[in-house]
């Protein structure tokens, strides 16, 4: 069960057993998770990764950034909202429910959840209360009487509601559910506040997953195959194997006698080379105008509309890469909320299709260090990197594929072999296939440090850097594909162009063309710059493949597309490094359009060659048949047709 307090330490309760499975592994990392929050507050038992410099431990246990002598301490806030705070705590009563937020204010809009009634269950709102002394209490006997009842629950004597929380101001903070039974009194029964969720398709297999605000020993149904829990959890998984491929197959899942039902189609044979359609974007970060376009965290206006739109395209999948939230917080809990937020968005959809997604530059959990008037200082990465780091939050977030590629331990930087020093790269970075397509997954922010592109003495990650090891493990990547026959076209994606066009010529992969930015581990720079290492990465895609197509881009809040070729410029004038030689073309494919503040187009040594430049909030269709790959981009909000280009 969540629960929230008060004070400046949250906890969060469960019921688990140790076991190896993925979920408990999970729920062992919440436990963690209070431990760690204490640690920032009361600065006990910290120790600092060796991998940074100039960060310090004082006498009493708090963390500073020491700059000319000087010490700058870490700034420590409470979170404005957590997943605790925002699911608060229900309980039933005669009449209906009660349902405590501690000390939040605002207002919940509330109705009754259409399960297994329509496709795409969502709360159908009717009644508006404002929070008194932060509690709420809903009359279902009142509120759902006859004629309102069409969820039967006076017959089924079990009902779920949904709830929208809005704070004083009408900012959407939170959409969330309760789940009682029994006619009067009631009871509060476990609810799905996110999923369930299908990932991780392929052509015999699926994972299915969800979470629950009450400890709760669920079942998967698939195909009139059960796999129950043994244990009571509130994260739920399961990894369904030996079906056929492109197969439709209904499945539900059951908690605590509720039951909700969908379907999911396995991946055609590999092989097979049938036509197909996947969708791509990124950037849905909070935007301009209030409503659903400012839920905290996500512009869940746009991200619907462009789920909803793929869907009705008949996509099987989609890509989603970076800056899904606001993120740049320093409180675990306030992050998995806004991640929470962007779930619920797109859960309709998910329900039926995989969504995969990967790591930008807003997906930060960091440590500020400030001076006297709160002027930043130094801004690095969150830790303890297994427990409390952006990687962490993000892997707890989301079940992506894993892959072999652990981290960047061990790597000719590492100060010591015989420590973890770096995060983890589980679940952000990664490859998966769909019939005759592979996509590589990258992640150009990880180990940020937002403060490194102007103040390198704290030492991190740059934004926009693909390190040592992410780059071997690439570079074997490719090769493993194209030596693999079943596969046509690799599409590789990370966040930040590596031609920024608009909004980022400041960093991504050019820095107004200045080669000496590069990441910093333990007080020494790395021996490549971004030019050179963007190059080296140019090189592996380019000239070590002919099956990659596209370059699948956001970090830009725009939608724009170029065809690098020998002929266009990509270098700042005397420019001293080797220089890629460029054997064929591929395509660079930006789409930061899902919804985030969008930014206009800037002239730089290839701008002649960037085509079809649009701020419109965007999502791209790619139609695969064979050896041909068309794609198609659609304005979600509007459904006008933006471009079409033949990419092969």
């Amino acid at each position: 069960m969540i629960n929230y307090s008060n004070n400046s330490q949250l906890t969060i309760k469960t019921v688990y057993t140790i076991s190896l499975s993925r979920f408990n592994l999970k729920l062992l990392n919440y436990l963690f998770l209070s431990l760690t929050f204490s640690w920032n507050i009361y600065g006990q038992d910290i120790k600092v990764p060796a991998v940074h410099s100039n960060i310090e431990v004082d006498e009493k246990g708090k963390l500073y950034y020491v700059e000319d002598g000087t010490k700058y301490y870490e700034k420590i806030s409470k979170p404005k909202y957590t997943i605790q705070s925002v699911v608060g705590t229900p309980k039933g009563t005669d009449d209906g429910i009660e349902i405590d937020f501690g000390d939040l204010e605002g207002q919940i809009t509330y109705g009754l959840i259409p399960y297994n009634q329509v496709k795409h269950p969502l709360p159908i709102y009717r009644f508006n209360k404002k929070l008194k002394k932060g509690k709420i209490a809903i009359n279902i006997k009142d509120d759902f009487k006859y004629p309102y009842d069409f969820v039967n629950w006076k017959e089924n004597k079990k009902l779920s509601i949904g709830y929208r929380f809005t704070n004083p101001k009408g900012k959407i903070i939170f959409d969330g559910v309760v789940s009682v039974k029994g006619d009067g009194p009631f009871t509060i029964a476990p609810a799905i506040y996110e999923g369930p969720f299908v990932s991780n398709i392929t052509d015999n297999s699926v994972d299915l997953w969800f979470s629950t605000t009450l400890a709760v020993k669920a079942k998967a149904n698939v195909d009139g195959q059960s796999y129950n829990e043994s244990t009571a959890s509130t994260f739920h998984h399961w990894k369904i194997d030996n079906l056929q491929a492109n197969k439709e197959y209904t499945y539900n899942v059951e908690y605590d006698g509720i039951q909700q039902e969908y379907h999911f189609k396995t991946a055609p044979s590999k092989g097979s080379r049938e036509a197909f359609v996947f969708g791509y974007s990124s950037d849905s970060r909070q935007g301009h105008g209030s409503g659903e376009r400012d839920v905290y965290g996500a512009n869940t206006y746009i991200i619907k509309k462009i789920a909803a739109l793929a869907y009705s395209k008949d996509a099987s999948f989609i890509q989603f890469t970076g800056d899904l939230i606001n993120g740049y917080l320093s409180d675990y809990q306030e992050l998995q909320l806004q991640y929470t937020n962007w779930k619920k968005a797109v859960e309709p959809y998910w329900h039926y299709i995989p969504f995969y997604t990967t790591m930008g530059n807003h997906e930060i959990l960091g440590k500020r260090f400030v001076d006297e008037k709160g002027k930043v200082k130094a801004y690095i990465g969150n830790f303890p990197y297994a427990t409390n780091s952006s990687e962490a939050a993000y892997a707890e977030a989301f079940v992506n594929p894993i892959s072999s590629l652990e981290s960047e331990d061990n790597s000719k930087y590492d100060p010591n072999s015989k420590e973890i020093n770096f995060p983890s790269y589980k679940e952000n970075v990664y490859s998966y296939t769909y019939d005759n397509v592979a996509m590589v997954v990258l992640n150009s922010d990880y180990w940020y440090a937002p403060s490194l592109g102007k103040n390198t003495n704290s030492s991190g990650g740059l934004h926009g850097y693909i390190m040592d090891n992410q780059l071997k493990w690439l570079k074997k990547t490719i090769a493993m594909y194209e030596k693999d026959k079943n596969i046509d076209h690799i599409f590789v994606t990370q966040h930040t162009p590596a031609f920024p066009n608009g909004g980022h010529a400041r960093d991504d992969m050019w820095y107004f063309g200045n080669n000496e930015k590069r990441p910093f581990v333990a007080g020494k720079a790395v021996d490549k710059g971004i030019i050179q290492r963007r190059d080296q990465y140019l090189d592996i895609l380019i000239n070590k493949s002919k099956k990659v197509v596209a370059m699948l881009t956001g970090d830009e809040h725009n939608y724009n597309w170029l065809k690098l070729t020998k002929d266009m410029p990509i270098y700042p004038d005397n420019y001293p490094h080797k220089k890629l030689k460029i054997s064929r073309p591929i395509y660079q494919v930006n789409n930061g359009a899902a919804g985030a503040p969008y930014y206009a187009q800037e002239v730089l040594p290839w701008s002649a060659h960037t085509q079809s430049f649009s701020v419109e909030n965007a999502v791209c269709l790619f139609y695969v048949e064979g050896n041909k790959v068309e794609m198609v981009v659609w304005n979600p909000d509007t459904l006008n047709e933006i471009d079409r280009v033949q990419l092969r």
